[in-house]
């Protein structure tokens, strides 16, 4: 099970934080992805990090802007976005995939958390 905090409304340029706390130790075995859908647009990842933390994937959208990280210790995932655009403007989600390496495709995430809005003001 997992659970997102975080979210909420901002102005363009802001910054936020995602976690996404998991209830199992097996947190640790897998992949963590954030994605997120905007109203009338299909699901999207923006962030992807193996088992580890030491790999991570980043569509061109967000790359620089953008950070997943994770803490082991304590079943947490991270995203942290910086320098937010209106078209940033969406519900975001964390997910975790029985494997060790980053994956983009959300068809092979098993465990999804809640979503969370986020709105971007111009």
């Amino acid at each position: 099970q997992l659970q997102a905090y975080g979210g909420g409304l901002v102005q363009a340029g802001d910054s936020l934080r995602f976690s996404c706390v998991a209830s199992e130790d097996t947190f640790i075995n897998y992949a963590i992805g954030w994605f997120r859908q905007a109203p009338g647009k299909e699901r999207e990842l923006v962030a992807a990090t193996d088992s580890s933390g030491r790999a991570t994937y980043y569509p061109e959208s967000v790359e620089g802007r953008f950070t997943i990280s994770r803490n082991n210790a304590v079943y947490t995932a991270y995203l942290q976005m910086d320098n937010l655009r209106p078209e940033d403007t969406a519900v975001y989600s964390c997910a975790a995939s029985a494997g060790t390496v980053p994956v983009r495709s959300s068809r092979y995430y098993g465990y999804w958390g809640q979503g969370t809005l986020v709105t971007v003001s111009s």
